[in-house]
Order: C-alpha cells, then structure tokens, then sequence
C-alpha cells in the first residue's frame, strides 16, 4: 500500500501538518522534512511548507535542545511523546534522552466553568450539587488533566482529576499526524526507519488513550490495592466510582511529606534509611511479584504517611511484566548479578530482536569487557543505575529491541535507585534485588511449578498436533488445486515511483505548452476570426495560456529545489 494511503487528509489534519512541519524547519529540521516528499502525498495543489532560515538564537542550540523546544511549541501531544521516548534510550542517544527528560507538562488551569461541565457531562449533576466542597484553584495543571480538592457530603477529602475539554480530538488528530509521518519515514529515511517509528508511534498511541481513560486508571488503582491490601509499609489511595468515570476521577486526599523534601522528613522524626528500605522493597514486589509496576516513581509521586508509610500517586503511567516477561528478566537479572556473559547472550538471543546485521561475535567481545569492568567491584558498590545505562548502551549499538515495559523498567529501576541514594548515601539497590531474584528462580524450581509448567506443555503440544493434520491437508489441496500463493512485497521502490510519476507529469505538461506553442503559431498566419491589434484572438490567447502554463511548471520546478 502506498504512503498516500495512509495519511489522514482531512481539514483539520492537513492544518496540523503544516503546523508541525512549519514548527520542525522554523528549528532547523527542513533538511528532515524535506525527505519526507510530504506535499506529494498531500496533493493539496500548493507546497504545504516554505523552507526560511532558521533564527540566529537556535543555531547555537544543539539538535536535542532544539527538537525539545519544538516538541514544547506543539503542545500537549508532543511533550507526552517526548516525555515516553525519554524511556527508551534503546532509540535515542543520550543527549536527546537528557533533554526530553526536561519536558514540562505544566500548562495554564482551564475555568472553573469549563471543569464544571466537564463534572455535569460525566457525573450528571455541577460540582456545587455533588460535593460539599470544591477548590476553585487547581492544586495542579497538566495538558490532560487538573486536579482540584474538595470534600464529599459524607465529609471524606478528595481531590478530582478532571479531564480537559477538547484533549480527545487534539490528542486524535496529532496522533493521525504521527503516524502519516510515521508511514512516510519507513518509506523515506531507512536510518531513522530502523527503529520502527510506526511501531513508536502506535506504542505512543496506546499509552495516552489508556492515560486519558480515568475509568482504567481508577481499575489500575484497585489493581496496586489489592496487591498491597495486606502490607502495613505502603499504602494506596480509595477510589470513589460513584464520582468518577472516564473524563473525572474522584479519589481519597491522602496528607503527607513528598519523599524529596529531606529536611521536613528529618524534623518529623522519620528514619529515611527505613523510607528508602520500604521503598525499594514495594517497588521490587511491583515488579518482580506482581507483574504491575508504576512507571513514573519521581519524587513527586511519592509521599511519606505517618509511620514511614509510603503512598504512590497518579498511577497514569505504569508498566506490565507478563509471566513469560517476568521470567526472562528474571533470567537477564541473575545473569548479569552472576556475571554470566553465556547466559546474557542466552537471554538476548531469546528475548531481543537481534537484526540481520547483528555481530554476534563483536557482542560477545563487547559483554565480557563489560563484565569485566565489574568483575573486581564487590555487590555493595555496584549502582544499578550506571550498569543498566552502560548495559542499554551495548543493545542499542547492536539495535537490540527489549519490549517497551522494559525499557519503562529499566528508567524506574534508576530513578528509584537516585531517591534511595538521596534517602540514604549508601544505599544498594543490588543487595535487595538478589535476595529476590534468587527466591524467584528457587520458586520456579518446586514440583507444584514444574507441574504447571509440564501441564502448559503438553497441552500445546496436543493442540499442536491436533492441528497439525488439518493443516497439512489444507497446504497440500491448495497446492493441487493451484491455489498455493506467495505474497511478495517490494521495499525501496516507492520513493522512485513517485519521482518517475512527477517527472512523466512533467514532460506530459511540457508537451501539452510546446502543442499550445506551435498552435497558436499556426494561428497567427491566418487572417481569419475576431481580431486583437491585428492578430487573432485565438493565436494571442493561445500563447498567454502557454506562458502561464510553462510560468507554472518554471515556478514548480525552482520551487521543489530539484531542476
């Protein structure tokens, strides 16, 4: 299927684009966009974007600032694709990765009125029916949301997280953007397409649409609950669904201290090598026990409770391990705390997506001098953080892909391990991982895990070989019937269809100027017809036509940057 295809055309779209693209060239991404041939595939009669000189004041910015303040200048969207690639240094080198860790996703509060009908719309009834008290202030803005406190007529605080008017159908329609440019990169820019940026961008789409659904986010909320209903360390707020639903999300005001704020946990009398002991502890049972993790633990998402109780909040972003998931990192984590460079080549071979190009030997090369750069260094002085980036650092050079909730894992697993740091000055995120890992992988070893394990096996195998006949009979009718097909696709050559069409459309206008031409000159000889200053009327507008024709084609062609 053709570029062209995909590419949503309708008005408000098309306006985006040249919003977007007007933005990427005013920061210096004109070389980018031109690649992308994009007004071809817009057929919109005119070029969609003029290639300026970019200021003065960005040229001495670097690629990444100036790609960070375009994503800023597009709004809402953009800053959230940012804020998720920023968890994916398996595409993006460091620098791009420090700079979109700097996204803000702080914008002006919406009215009172609006946040209102938004309540009415979802809830049925205006905030001063529901509730006994309503904030009129936000106690925060983002570009989705605002969260507002208040009290329930039963006398429960809360605070509302209300969805902002109109976020849907910008989100949509950037969206749709994306992954027409998306489409045009693969087929345009094969080392930017190496990286499946339709693949990012429909991973991007499936985390805001879920972020946007507070319905999903209260049911993951429940979920964290019910993991944790029987810990005495960690505790996660009510959700109130008799005032919540997709657009609004009513839940519990928990009171506390931010896990940053030191000094004000220091004069409370709280013991933060204990708050760094729990907190590692309930972010490694997330991860390793449950299978669901909060993905966003930055300092502002976690406060401190009477008795050292540790409360995560907004749980909009969060990653999942399934069991086969969880076993393979079970298996990469004991590797590498072993120092096992067998077993990491194992795991990568199994679990990553190793390319064609990949140099198996020149990776086995590069894991051992990485070992061996920790061989020497006990357990207790081995940062997590640093490992993990420098161990990223090697799949990325060999285009090894982990699935995305790794990588979402991997960026948790550091900010946890810098929180503990500032907690406590030796704290070890090593020396609470093993213990688990070793429990895990003696767990999966008991008779009532290989039971089930055998159990799974064999029952694929029945199924496969109750198939198996029914397919082989199936492969052998089409085969005698002449029904056997092979679908063959062919890659690269769209970008030389297109060039052929706009030059045979060329030549074929060229043609029709030069008949127009030679025409009107035949014309001229007869003295025949209305006349015009002496010369026929059919001959003189013959060659006007002719001239702004081939006035039209000039312009075209200067225009486009290729005679």
């Amino acid at each position: 299927m053709l570029p062209i295809l995909r590419i949503n055309r309708n008005i408000r779209t098309i306006r985006r684009y040249r919003t977007i693209l007007g933005v990427l060239i005013t920061y210096g991404f004109g070389h980018f966009v031109e690649q992308l041939n994009i007004d071809y595939y817009l057929e919109l009669g005119k070029r969609i974007v003029t290639f300026n000189k970019m200021p003065k004041e960005l040229e001495r910015l670097s690629q990444a600032q100036r790609l960070r303040l375009a994503m800023e200048e597009l709004g809402p969207t953009f800053i959230k694709l940012g804020q998720l690639l920023s968890t994916r240094p398996d595409v993006l080198g460091k620098e791009y990765i420090h700079e979109f860790s700097k996204l803000q996703d702080e914008v002006h509060a919406v009215s009172l009125d609006e946040v209102n009908a938004q309540i009415q719309r979802e809830l049925g009834y205006p905030a001063e029916e529901l509730f006994a008290e309503f904030s009129k202030q936000p106690i925060a803005a983002a570009s989705i949301a605002q969260v507002h406190r208040g009290k329930l007529k039963s006398g429960e605080d809360v605070v509302f997280k209300v969805r902002r008017p109109g976020i849907v159908k910008i989100v949509e329609t950037d969206i749709d953007v994306l992954m027409g440019l998306a489409y045009l990169i693969e087929q345009h820019i094969p080392t930017v397409a190496l990286y499946n940026p339709v693949g990012l961008v429909k991973e991007f789409r499936r985390n805001i649409l879920r972020e946007m659904n507070f319905t999903r986010e209260g049911r993951t909320v429940d979920r964290f609950a019910a993991n944790f209903a029987d810990s005495s360390t960690v505790y996660i707020p009510k959700i109130f669904w008799e005032y919540s639903g997709d657009i609004v999300l009513t839940m519990e005001y928990v009171p506390g201290i931010k896990i940053s704020e030191l000094d004000e946990l220091t004069a409370q009398g709280y013991d933060l090598k204990e708050i760094a002991r729990r907190g590692a502890d309930s972010f490694l049972k997330q991860v390793l026990d449950f299978g669901l993790f909060h993905a966003d633990p930055h300092p502002g998402n976690v406060f401190i409770l009477p008795d050292q109780v540790i409360c995560m909040l907004d749980y909009g972003m969060v990653g999942h391990l399934g069991q086969d998931l969880k076993d393979q990192l079970i298996d990469l984590l004991q590797a590498l705390l072993n120092k096992d460079v067998d077993s990491i080549i194992s795991q990568l071979l199994y679990s990553g997506e190793l390319s064609d190009n990949s140099d198996l030997k020149n990776l086995r090369r590069d894991l051992h001098d990485f070992i061996d750069d920790y061989y020497d260094i006990v357990l207790q002085d081995i940062k997590v953080g640093k490992l993990l980036s420098e161990f990223i650092e090697i799949l990325t050079h060999y285009r090894i892909h982990f699935p995305a909730d790794f990588m979402m894992l991997a960026k948790a697993l550091i900010v946890m391990e810098g929180v503990g740091l500032q907690l406590n000055p030796d704290f070890n995120m090593v020396s609470y991982m093993r213990p688990y890992v070793n429990r895990l992988v003696l767990e999966r070893y008991n008779p009532k895990n290989v039971a089930t394990q055998t159990g799974r096996i064999i029952q694929a195998y029945s199924l496969l070989a109750k198939s198996l006949p029914n397919d082989i009979k199936k492969f052998l009718n089409r085969i005698n019937h002449n029904q056997f097909k092979i679908d063959l696709e062919h890659r690269g050559l769209d970008k030389l269809a297109t060039d052929l069409d706009r030059s045979s459309n060329r030549v074929s206008f060229a043609v029709i100027i030069g008949s127009l031409i030679v025409g009107s000159s035949l014309v001229m000889q007869i003295d025949k017809g209305p006349m015009l200053f002496g010369f026929p009327v059919l001959g003189i507008l013959g060659y006007s036509i002719a001239g702004l024709l081939g006035l039209w084609l000039a312009v075209g062609i200067l225009r486009s940057g290729r005679l």
